[in-house]
């Protein structure tokens, strides 16, 4: 299964995501291409500095991670696309719209998971049902009072409480997208 994590620039949010994940799948994460991409990046651009200290913090490696500017190709062959904020969300449906029902802010992701009772989940037997199951049931959660509330503030730039923040937002989102997706694994 490939899971893409999509945010602006590829240095901050999306490969901090990528790396959490990856550790937190701990010895499933063979089984799982983790990637990430930005709509604005510069390609090889390397990880923001304060960025990399929160994936390490959370358990994540940073090492040798280069920005690379989302496509269509990469959008297109994700089975789970992750975005930070609500409109890297519309850019990658509107780069490669068959992806509108595998595409999700990845703390949306995390609520809608957190939403389902165990017997709806009870005949998802892969990742990939998994995801069909969340898109499928995403309108039956209650919506947020505030729908930016789905949004992972830009951490680029900013101090390092901020990053810290940012980074707590993601690995808690993460912790619930991790167990779902070792348990169907």
């Amino acid at each position: 299964m490939r899971v893409l994590f999509v945010c602006s620039g590829n240095i901050c949010r999306s490969p901090l995501g990528a790396q959490v994940l990856t550790a937190r799948l701990g010895p499933d994460a063979p089984a799982f291409v983790v990637e990430s991409a930005g709509t604005i990046a510069q390609d090889g651009a390397p990880m923001d500095d304060a960025a990399a200290a929160q994936s390490v913090r959370l358990g994540g490696s940073p090492d040798g991670h280069r920005a690379r500017y989302l496509t269509a190709v990469i959008a297109g062959s994700a089975d789970l696309v992750l975005t930070a904020e609500r409109s890297h969300r519309a850019a990658v449906v509107s780069l490669a719209p068959r992806t509108a029902k595998r595409a999700f802010t990845v703390k949306q992701f995390a609520r809608v998971l957190d939403g389902l009772e165990p017997a709806e989940l009870g005949g998802v037997s892969t990742p990939e049902e998994l995801v069909a199951l969340v898109a499928r049931l995403r309108g039956t959660v209650p919506p947020l009072a505030d729908p930016a509330d789905d949004d992972v503030d830009d951490p680029y730039r900013r101090s390092t409480a901020t990053h810290e923040r940012v980074a707590d937002e993601i690995a808690a989102a993460l912790v619930v997208v991790a167990d779902a997706l070792r348990a169907v694994r």
